[in-house]
């Protein structure tokens, strides 16, 4: 083999030469080494090509000048020193806060140095720095130099010679890989020399003196994985196959080592992976009839490909898509992202929902966030978890009814080994004990099944759950959030959700408000969304107008999306023509159908049934609440007034239509929007009857 080219250059020429020796007494046999400092001039001008040029960093003042004297195209890395653990033993020596010289050629050199001593652990003595020039203005008696004698003041009395600063151990092993001679690394030499050399990086003594146990410990490792693994040299011949993926392939690998990969595993991509130097990705193949997921990987040193590793997995399509949910949910975080802070608001709605959670966050009592889509119940479910005793817990979210319910039972209560094919060995925990001593948002809970409502319950209950497939029961502490955008009464009515668990979440419910009741707070959040994507736009007064009377069907997750719009339309004020051309369609046109008039609802005892009903939704928003057909009705009855659930749902479902009511979507059921109340706010000033 040719021999590599080193070449060091140094400030001073007694310590290029020690770096030098050094570097020629681990790399001699395989390199010839030169030797330039900039003091005697040899370091100037273009200098001859090297495999790598070894520079002190005091010999050249900047990168430029290092481009100047080395060609283009050749390695070039720092000297790094250090000290020896002998010589460090003498400095534990001296007697703890003795005052000592550090004596170097400059106050740069001599504070480094004063540093790297106190990572290696010499903090008992004060250093003070010296160097030619400066002036001795403490009475000191010791001195201690990296072999600069010439410097240290006649007054001392004890003076201490370190020697040269040896060159780091990781310098050495970054000489070896950049030359490609890492097989130096485990030879004798350069034991000795990481072992002699200080680092508070790494125990390269310990590390060396271990990698003699390297290949055993490797065999052990490819033994307890759960994979299969097989692995292959550059050349591709076999070189390892664990137990597992001899039970996979039905190889034995006393029999296949040694041979070339092609012959055995014709399947397994080794060759196209080794030679294009890239990972082979995860596929599903069929190996002796059973599904396996295979993907190969290379093994890279520099540029070189050494070999490759091809991992091979059981497949299973119910344990994939389990993977999948997990890290979704997973991704949303173990901690909550919000408080009450992040929400944006003044309006009196908003500030009486804030307060009542903040009062609810204290409970330890599960809390139930009702709410058309977009209005915010995720970042409320955070806020109350940040708000709570529990805050230092974890908390988990997931939306039940985004799950298929063969895979959301053991989401949520997890599994033990052999529940079902494809298990993980040793089982797997569920949400609930993720969220021990923490918080679980269970978003639109009115997805869950009746078999997981049944058991969700015994969880609210018991304060206990059992993993799918195991037999022991499991002691939780969890508080649930849930939400839903769906009225749970009509839904327990109808007998698709359980009484019992209905009253169970139902424990503190509360309505979180639509963008459309909480007026002004659009254009403040609307800013908040701006400044937070980086747009720069203001609205004109008639696009105002418009935005307050708009509907917000999608609430702020649809403000978030006009925001958006805005800023991409690239006009700094934003008119009637840069509205989004969806807001255009949803939102009522002159001449549109009217709100349904009197004469239509009016009973043949002369009452109106729709202006009562009207009346009956102001009253309850007045109180920031919602009010459901079965209180509609038992008031009317308590005032003798002729209505029945017919007619009251059919009126609610009018009003719905016309925008001026929301139906279907709370615990109480219904509630007023602002052109309903602006509608009756309008009768009642016009002395309308009922």
């Amino acid at each position: 083999m040719q021999k590599k080219k080193i070449t060091v250059i140094s400030l001073d020429p007694r310590a290029g030469a020690s770096y030098a020796g050094e570097v020629q007494s681990l790399f001699g046999e395989y390199a010839d080494i030169s030797m330039f400092n900039v003091m005697d001039g040899s370091a100037t001008g273009t200098l001859e090509w090297a495999d790598l040029f070894v520079i002190s960093t005091d010999a050249y003042g900047s990168a430029e000048e290092v481009a100047r004297h080395v060609p283009i195209g050749c390695q070039t890395m720092a000297v790094e020193v250090s000290f020896r653990w002998k010589e460090l033993q003498k400095l534990k020596e001296i007697p703890q806060g003795s005052k000592v010289l550090f004596v170097n050629m400059t106050q740069t050199m001599a504070r480094e140095a004063i540093a790297q001593l106190n990572q290696f652990g010499i903090n008992h003595i004060h250093f003070i720095p010296f160097y030619p020039g400066a002036a001795l203005e403490e009475e000191v008696h010791i001195a201690v130099t990296p072999d600069e004698m010439r410097y240290v003041p006649e007054s001392i009395e004890k003076r201490i010679n370190l020697g040269q600063r040896p060159c780091t151990s990781g310098m050495m092993i970054e000489i070896a890989l950049r030359l490609n001679l890492e097989q130096l690394l485990e030879t004798e030499k350069f034991r000795e020399y990481f072992q002699e050399i200080a680092t508070s990086n790494y125990s390269f003594d310990q590390m060396f003196s271990r990698s003699v146990r390297l290949e055993s410990q490797f065999y052990i490792l490819m033994d307890i994985l759960e994979d299969g693994i097989i692995g292959v040299d550059e050349k591709g011949e076999i070189f390892a196959c664990n137990r597992q993926a001899e039970e996979i392939t039905k190889a034995s690998s006393s029999l296949i080592i040694g041979k070339r990969c092609e012959e055995v595993f014709s399947y397994i991509p080794f060759v196209k992976c080794l030679l294009e130097k890239r990972s082979i990705p995860a596929k599903m193949i069929k190996v002796n009839g059973v599904n396996v997921s295979m993907e190969v990987v290379p093994v890279l040193r520099q540029e070189n490909c050494i070999g490759a590793f091809a991992r091979l997995q059981k497949f299973n399509e119910v344990e994939v898509r389990q993977n999948e949910l997990r890290s979704q949910l997973m991704s949303k975080g173990h901690v909550a992202k919000y408080g009450f802070g992040d929400v944006v608001g003044e309006s009196d709605v908003i500030r009486k929902t804030k307060a009542s959670l903040e009062r609810m966050a204290a409970s330890e009592s599960p809390v139930l966030l009702i709410g058309e889509t977009g209005t915010g119940k995720e970042l409320f479910a955070h806020a109350v978890h940040r708000a709570s005793r529990r805050k230092d817990g974890p908390f988990i979210a997931i939306n039940v009814a985004a799950v298929p319910e063969n895979l959301l039972e053991s989401e949520l209560f997890g599994y033990e080994e052999g529940a079902f094919t494809g298990a993980k060995k040793g089982g797997r925990p569920g949400l609930f004990e993720f969220s021990h001593k923490g918080t679980l948002f269970l978003d639109e809970v009115e997805g869950m099944s009746q078999a997981l409502q049944v058991k969700l319950l015994r969880v609210l209950q018991e304060r206990e759950i059992m993993r799918v497939g195991g037999n022991r029961v499991i002691k939780i502490d969890v508080r649930i959030v849930a939400a839903t955008n769906e009225s749970l009464e009509e839904k327990v009515e109808d007998g698709t959700f359980r009484r019992d668990l209905y009253y169970r979440l139902n424990t503190l419910p509360i309505v979180i408000p639509t963008l459309a009741e909480r007026g002004e707070d659009m254009f403040l959040i609307m800013e908040s969304i701006r400044q937070e994507l980086g747009g720069d736009f203001v609205l004109t007064e008639p696009v105002k107008d418009f935005l307050r009377n708009y509907s917000w069907p999608g609430n702020i997750r649809e403000l978030r999306n006009v925001a958006e719009y805005f800023i991409y339309t690239g006009q700094p004020e934003i008119t009637m023509e840069e509205l989004p051309p969806t807001v255009f369609r949803r939102h009522p046109a002159p001449g549109a159908a009217r709100p349904l008039r009197e004469t239509s609802l009016r009973t043949e005892n002369n009452f109106s049934a729709f202006w009562y009903v009207l009346e009956q939704l102001y009253q309850a928003s007045e109180q920031y609440a919602t009010i459901g057909r079965e209180r509609i009705l038992a008031e009317a009855k308590a005032r003798d007034l002729p209505l029945s659930q017919q007619e009251v749902r059919k009126i609610l479902s009018g009003m719905a239509s016309q925008g001026l009511a929301k139906i279907g979507r709370g615990r109480g059921g219904s509630r007023l929007t602002p052109a309903g109340r602006e509608l009756w706010e309008a009768h009642s000033k016009g002395g309308g009857s009922h």
